[in-house]
Parts: structure tokens; sequence; C-alpha cells
């Protein structure tokens, strides 16, 4: 089942399936419930009305964006190529405790077909891909969406203590196209890809799969819940295990397109 939110001549409306849901309908709403909920809830909003309009980020205002780091082994070993102090992401990858950092805030989230940018004091840009957690307020993973960390190896690897401003700025950030609504048991395998195209020529293809992740999805939403509360639930990215070499940085123009199971996410470097 997929939650998918577009844009009406009414303004944003949510819809399940391709079939638009009651405009009193809100993800807000759905993620203050209890997951055993969401079947009735959905099928009493449900229109029969199809839906036509644009795609947009499938989140609203008010939810938060985490994102874990170096839950593969592929990414440790990039992030400690690009960094003078490595060895702090062997440990981290070791740890108990996972890497956990704010990604972004519902409103500054793009959606499909939207611009995603690299920073203009940046020169080294990747895309991440990454299985996206839906989690409501009850701590329960209810779905996943694709998720696009864009993010600057060069400014992180100049210092970690930069890590926010390498993560966290415009167009850093993509989900899409929709929540897949799933049990955890139903995301372990699901194959995950990267495809970059520039002038129309594919000059990057990545694959991993969520089996190759070192943390449980039930560790990193259990640390992320310890000490913070999410009324409205949340997203969190699980890591990458897709990063394009080093001899690589995202140019404008370039095409991106993330593939989570059966999601795909496409965006523009601007």
């Amino acid at each position: 089942m997929d939650l998918a939110r577009h844009w009406t001549e009414d303004g944003p409306r949510w819809a399940v399936d391709g079939v638009l849901l009651a405009p009193s309908f809100t993800l807000n709403l759905l993620l203050e419930l209890p997951r055993t909920a969401y079947p009735e809830v959905l099928g009493a909003m449900v229109t029969g009305e199809a839906a036509t309009g644009p795609l947009l980020a499938p989140i609203e205002d008010s939810q938060e964006v985490w994102a874990s780091g170096v839950t593969y082994l592929r990414s440790r070993d990039a992030r400690q190529a690009e960094s003078e102090t490595g060895d702090i992401y062997a440990r981290v990858y070791l740890a108990e405790r996972p890497e956990l950092f704010m990604k972004a805030v519902g409103w500054r989230v793009r959606g499909p077909e939207d611009e995603i940018r690299v920073r203009p004091d940046s020169t080294w840009d990747v895309p991440e891909p990454e299985l996206t957690l839906v989690i409501n307020r009850h701590q329960e993973i209810v779905g996943y969406v694709a998720g696009n960390d864009v993010s600057s190896r060069s400014i992180e690897g100049e210092n970690p203590l930069y890590l926010p401003q390498a993560k966290v700025y415009d167009g850093s950030c993509a989900l899409g196209p929709a929540i897949r609504l799933a049990e955890p048991d139903a995301m372990r395998d699901l194959p995950i890809t990267l495809e970059i195209l520039r002038d129309g020529v594919c000059i990057f293809y990545g694959e991993t799969a969520i089996t190759q992740m070192k943390r449980a999805f039930e560790g990193l939403v259990s640390t992320l819940f310890r000490e913070l509360s999410f009324p409205r639930g949340a997203f969190l990215m699980t890591g990458t295990g897709i990063v394009p070499g080093d001899d690589f940085t995202l140019t404008v123009g370039d095409v991106v397109r993330v593939g989570v199971g059966g999601l795909a996410l496409e965006n523009v470097v601007a």
C-alpha cells in the first residue's frame, strides 16, 4: 500500500494507491495512531477520486528527517578515506551507539522531480541513496520511502565537526515518491540502486541490499527515540552502502535516480 502526496487545485492532498483521501486526512493524524489502526482509518478516508496531480515529497512540515551514518562497510571505508581523522569512522562502525544526526525538517525536503543542490563552497559532492524508515509516535516502523542524503565529502573531510554543514543545507534532502506502508520484516532484504546521468549518459551505477547493513532498524530507531519524542512521527535515513569513487563529484545538470525496493526517486542537480 503506497501513500503519496499530490498537488491539486485545492492544495496538497494525500492518496493511497492512486486514490485521493479526504481533504481532512493528514500524515500527522496517521502517525499519531498505532499501526493497527491504519487499515480502518485509511479505508474510511478513501474518496474514490483518482489522484492525478504532480507528486510532492511524502512528508508534512511538522515531521523531521534524521539520518544514520557509517551503517555499511562501504560508507565506513569512504569516510575514512576522505578524512584525515578516519579512525573515528572505524570506531563508530564498531561502537554500540550509532551515529545519528538531524537532516531536515519537513518543509525543507525536496520531492520527486524537484531540484537537489550541491554547495558552491564544496568541491566534492555525492548523492547517498538510502532506505528511509517512516516511524510513528509509538516508535513503530510503519513503512519506508526512497531517500537521497546529498552530502559534501570535501567539507566533512576537512573536519568531522563540519558534518552539519556537509549534510544540512537547502536541497540536500529528497524523499519519494511515496510512503510504502510495510512491516519491518518486509524491508530487510530490499535492493538499493543509484544511477547518475550526465547529458543523458549514465556515468555511475551502483547497487547494494539492506542485508549489507551492520545495524538493525530497531536499534537505530530505539536510539533516536531514547531521549527525543516525535508526537507526529519521524523519518530516519538508514545510511548508504553505495558511494561513487574518489574521482567523482556531482555537477549542475546531473540527474540522480535512487531506487529502494520498488520505489524510484529522480531529481536533477541545480
